[in-house]
């Protein structure tokens, strides 16, 4: 796997400056979209749920910001543009899901998102007393 010959990979209608920057592109709007659909602005492709967990989508957005940081000087003006627009948006979603309230029940935010077994655990461990843990040394 020598990448000494990148002319081979490439195809006949792009140069090697050209991939790269389309590659860059792809990688900041999959991470705007990871993103996006953390902060529960869009469904989650395959359940189609709404999951909103800021933690995580705070996790992409420092890495964007991290990626502009790192790369200040070395891009072309379409992708700086592309890398900035793309976290204004962002920072904006950001606090719009901090300001708003959490989402319905029907919108579980995790993965399992489809199970609803899990919320009726939850109302009947809030029914039940609670255990208490000690520790013994």
């Amino acid at each position: 796997m020598n990448d000494s010959h990148g002319t081979e990979n490439t195809p006949a209608s792009g140069n090697p400056d050209e991939m790269r920057s389309a590659l860059f592109a792809q990688m900041v709007m999959q991470q705007a979209s990871m993103a996006m659909m953390l902060l529960g602005k869009t469904t989650h492709p395959e359940t189609g749920q709404v999951i909103r967990d800021l933690e995580a989508a705070k996790l992409f957005i420092d890495q964007l910001e991290m990626l502009e940081f790192k790369t200040k000087g070395n891009l072309t003006a379409e992708e700086a543009a592309l890398l900035k627009q793309s976290l204004m948006s962002l920072r904006m979603a950001f606090v719009e899901s901090v300001d708003a309230p959490p989402p319905s029940a029907g919108a579980a935010p995790g993965p399992t998102a489809g199970t609803p077994a899990p919320a009726a655990n939850v109302a009947a461990a809030d029914e039940a007393p609670a255990k208490k843990f000690t520790k013994k040394y």
